[in-house]
């Protein structure tokens, strides 16, 4: 069972592997493998514990199609291609529900430093520029009784919605695929249009996965839809919003301001104008970057491969109809 763990994940699933009779490969996470290095190298390996970084094209597979399983040390898995996987009979797992808590308590916090623009003074001071007390000047926004719209009501948007709820009554409305009656019940969430979000919304935030229809969705021409005081944020995916459409945005007053622990591309360039304005506030995609996450993202991957192995199941498999081959 020589398995490939292509970065040095929490010690919590590496732990299960070897328990489970596993003979592990661990990548070094300070110099990670480049794509032809990658594609070599798992010729010797029957599994692959994959990251988010990992590009696992069609290529890759049909040089790979020996591997009997992969699992990613993620949530999202767009950078997998599902189709060829299947394609392949490979079955592919991923690690959702671990960071529902932590990627939401990210979207929350965002809201609140461009509602009150944190990071721009904390700029301010570093720059030894405090100021005097002006009446007018460095005003934010309260966020109580507005309107949070959600983009892509799963478990991490919900998380997102009861935190809002709770600590401001705001009022929740989303747009998803299908109704969340969890969300209607419990906090009264009101499902909309895409037209309707965008123009009712006082905090739109992006909780969707990246799929061909939603890319770049968030655009300049929804955002010209949404009103001149909203505040958008994503911890989703940046290939979501684009980045340009953003950037005009703000600037032309379309919207107030921006949030985003996700950008296109990763990492971001440091003159990106985004940094230098008053009302944007950014992160370096640290959505699950708490202890009790990583963990539980570990103790997921691993348990994908050693269910496959023991039981031809698995925990949490994106393309579920190979396992049934």
């Amino acid at each position: 069972m020589k398995t490939l763990v292509t970065l040095d994940i929490p010690e919590k699933g590496l732990s299960l592997l070897r328990e489970a009779g596993f003979d592990l490969t661990v990548g070094d996470s300070a110099s990670p493998f480049s794509y032809d290095e990658l594609t070599k190298l798992c010729g010797d390996f029957e599994f692959l514990l994959a990251s988010s970084k990992d590009k696992i094209d069609r290529s890759f597979l049909e040089k790979n199609a020996h591997l009997r399983a992969i699992s990613t040390f993620s949530a999202g898995f767009d950078h997998i291609d599902i189709a060829a996987a299947s394609a392949l009979n490979i079955p592919v797992g991923h690690a959702p529900q671990a960071m529902n808590r932590a990627t939401s308590d990210i979207a929350f916090g965002l809201m609140i430093a461009v509602s009150r623009n944190f990071f721009q003074m904390h700029k301010r001071i570093e720059a030894g520029n405090w100021g005097s007390f002006r009446p007018k000047a460095n005003l934010g926004q309260e966020l109580y009784g507005k309107t949070l719209g959600i983009f892509g009501l799963g478990a991490i948007g919900y998380e997102m919605a009861r935190k809002c709820k709770a600590a401001y009554g705001m009022t929740i409305i989303y747009c998803n695929r299908s109704n969340n009656e969890k969300a209607k019940k419990e906090l009264g969430a009101m499902k909309v249009s895409v037209e309707e979000l965008l123009q009712k919304s006082d905090v739109l935030s992006v909780h969707s996965n990246l799929t061909e229809e939603t890319r770049y969705i968030f655009n300049y021409e929804a955002f010209s839809q949404m009103k001149p005081s909203a505040i958008f944020i994503n911890t989703s995916r940046g290939k979501v919003h684009e980045e340009n459409g953003l950037i005009r945005a703000l600037q032309e007053g379309e919207i107030w301001g921006a949030g985003l622990d996700v950008t296109d591309p990763e990492p971001m360039e440091k003159n990106n104008p985004l940094l230098q304005m008053p009302n944007v506030c950014i992160l370096p995609h640290i959505g699950s970057a708490t202890v009790e996450a990583r963990d539980e993202m570990s103790r997921l991957a691993a348990e994908n491969l050693i269910r496959f192995h023991f039981s031809g199941d698995m925990l949490y498999c994106v393309n579920p109809q190979v396992l049934k081959k």
